[in-house]
Formats: structure tokens, sequence, C-alpha cells
């Protein structure tokens, strides 16, 4: 069988409505695809009660798979798209993708 290798997975997560304008900034800088899905935050920061009943933040959590050479660019991109910089805006984090199958439209890249 034959495996990509030299790929990331960014995780972005974001508050809920944030996920398109991730995806839209990911797109803008090279990234051909993404998935988006639905969490719940349990930070320390995620305590907050309305009439004294907690509630839990929704989050959404983009889903980035990228090329190593574009994880700069792309991560960048989410930061300033995000406005991840900002305090409480979300949190973006890549993971080293050993080996990857089923994108059959990127091994006819290669």
């Amino acid at each position: 069988m034959k495996y990509l290798t030299d790929f990331d997975v960014i995780f972005t997560i974001v508050e809920r409505g944030k996920g398109e304008v991730i995806i839209r900034a990911t797109y803008d800088a090279g990234a051909e695809g993404a998935t988006l899905v639905f969490g719940r935050g349990a930070g320390i920061h995620e305590q907050r009660k309305i009439l004294g009943i907690p509630i839990e933040p929704e989050k959404e959590i983009v889903i980035t798979l990228i090329e190593k050479e574009k994880t700069d660019s792309v991560l960048e991109a989410i930061v300033k798209g995000g406005k991840l910089n900002e305090s409480g805006k979300g949190r973006a984090f890549v993971v080293s993708v050993d080996k990857m199958v089923g994108a059959l439209h990127l091994e006819h890249k290669k």
C-alpha cells in the first residue's frame, strides 16, 4: 500500500459561528479543504452562567489537512482571520501526519 507523507493537520478551535471564517482563511492561503465539527468548551474560562445555571459554550473545530510546505502560511492565515492572537478568540495547533491514505487526488500530484 502506498502512503502519503509530508502532511500536517491543523486543528483550530473557535466559538460557534466562527468556523466558516477559518475555512475561508485556509482556502485563501492555499488549503484545498477542511472539515468542520462541533464541540463543547470545558476550559477554565468557559464557566459562564445564566440565571445561576451553568452553560457549556459551543465550539467549532476546523480540521485542515495540509502539505507541510504550506503549514506555516496557512497557520498564519488562521491566526489573522480568526484573530487568535487576541484573548478568548480560540486556538490552533499543528500535528504531524506520518502516513495518510484516501486522498487520491493528492497521490496524482506527487
